[in-house]
Order: C-alpha cells, then sequence, then structure tokens
C-alpha cells in the first residue's frame, strides 16, 4: 500500500498543526512540524542576541545549528543542538520573530533539503505555509486551512493560557493579521495555497471534524492507487 505526501498549509492559528498531528496518528504516519524547525533556528538567533533580519549571521549560524524531532510517545519534541526546546519556541517572542527568519532565503534552503529528505519514503504528513508550493509541490494530498482570523485569535488565547500566558485576543488578531501580511507579502517561499490543494474553512469545524475529513480524502488517494 502506498505511502503518502500530506501537505497541509494554511495561515498561522488555522488549526494546521493540532489538525496534521492527529491526520498522522490514524494513519500511522510521521508527523513532521516544520514550523517547529523555523522556531527552533528563530529562538536561537534570539539566545544568541543575533539581529532576526540578518541573513548573513542567522545563515552562518543555521551551519553550526542541529534540530532534530523526535516522538515521544503522542508529543514530538523539538530538540536544538541537543536540548528540548519543545516550550521554548512557542513563547510570544519566538512567535513575533519567527516569520522574519523564515523569509531568509539561506535559512529556508537548510530547512527545505532536511524536509524533503525526512518525507522521501511517503508516510508523512507536513504541515506548514509552502509545503505544497514549495517543498514537496508533487504532495499526494495537499490541504490548505483557512479561518477567521477573529477564531484564529481565540484558538490563539487558549493554547497560551494553557502554558500560563495572557494576552487580550485584540492584540493576538492584531499581531495575526501583521503576520498573514508578512508571511503573504515575503519574497522567498510566501504563504499560498496551490492550485491543486483542498481549501478547509475551520471557522465551525472541529478538530475530530477536520481530521476525519481529511483521513477520508487520503484514503480516497490510497485506494486510487
Amino acid at each position: 500500500m502506498k505511502k503518502l505526501v500530506i501537505a497541509i498549509d494554511g495561515p498561522a492559528a488555522s488549526g494546521k498543526s493540532t489538525t496534521a498531528k492527529s491526520v498522522a496518528k490514524h494513519l500511522g504516519y510521521l508527523y513532521l512540524d516544520t514550523g517547529a524547525m523555523y522556531r527552533a533556528m528563530t529562538l536561537k538567533a534570539l539566545e544568541c542576541g543575533i539581529d532576526v533580519e540578518s541573513e548573513e549571521d542567522i545563515a552562518g549560524l543555521s551551519n553550526d545549528t542541529v534540530i532534530n524531532l523526535e516522538q515521544h510517545g503522542d508529543q514530538l519534541c523539538v530538540i536544538l543542538d541537543g536540548r528540548d526546546v519543545t516550550r521554548d519556541i512557542r513563547s510570544q517572542a519566538v512567535t513575533n520573530a519567527v516569520s522574519a527568519v523564515s523569509a531568509l532565503k539561506k535559512v529556508r534552503e537548510v530547512m527545505v533539503r532536511e524536509q524533503r529528505r525526512m518525507g522521501a519514503d511517503g508516510g508523512i504528513v507536513m504541515d506548514g505555509r509552502d509545503i505544497g508550493t514549495v517543498v514537496f509541490p508533487k504532495a499526494d494530498l495537499k490541504i490548505f486551512m483557512i479561518a477567521d482570523v477573529t477564531k484564529r485569535a481565540i484558538r490563539r488565547q487558549k493554547d497560551l493560557k494553557s502554558e500560563g500566558v495572557d494576552v487580550p485576543v485584540d492584540q493576538l488578531t492584531r499581531e495575526i493579521i501583521e503576520r498573514d501580511r508578512k508571511d503573504s507579502a515575503r519574497n522567498i517561499s510566501p504563504l499560498a495555497q496551490a492550485t491543486d490543494a483542498i481549501v478547509v474553512d475551520t471557522s465551525k469545524m472541529t478538530i475530530d471534524e477536520q481530521v476525519k475529513f481529511i483521513v477520508d480524502r487520503a484514503r480516497t488517494v490510497i485506494e486510487k492507487e
């Protein structure tokens, strides 16, 4: 039975990561959180006091950086230079700076190379902003998730509260709008919907409904193969 490459793209807080993890679990696939890789690189740049918009400095830093994703039970752990940074990469500081780092050509070249290596044999679910357009343009199944910006802000607020951080919804809404603008306008691998992607509006969908929709589509593709 063929193992698929499933690409799930979409803007921040549209539900990509949570859904992708569950889809991978249902299908027995590996979940690769590409956003976590960029967040880890951003965290290191911030910790080293490097300007996140300096391509030369961050490119040099990325050459000496090792990022691994490890599945520990139900949790995907992010290991940066041998240190577990799973929680640290979700800080507000990293969230506000990751767009700048992920837009740098040299950084993306390194990350995309590693992502393609890990997905070469299929059996993988990847989420991000350019998986179906740049990383795996020939992915077997492409999903583009969207949601109302207020819904996205509320989801983000809930996630932050679970980590002990309380941020007003209106502030998060402004930050998400700005993040969308940066992601869509950047010159290198901008956020874009692949022409053959299936659009899924998650504004009024539960996580279970999102997962079922994608798993059903994946099984249909597998059956056709």
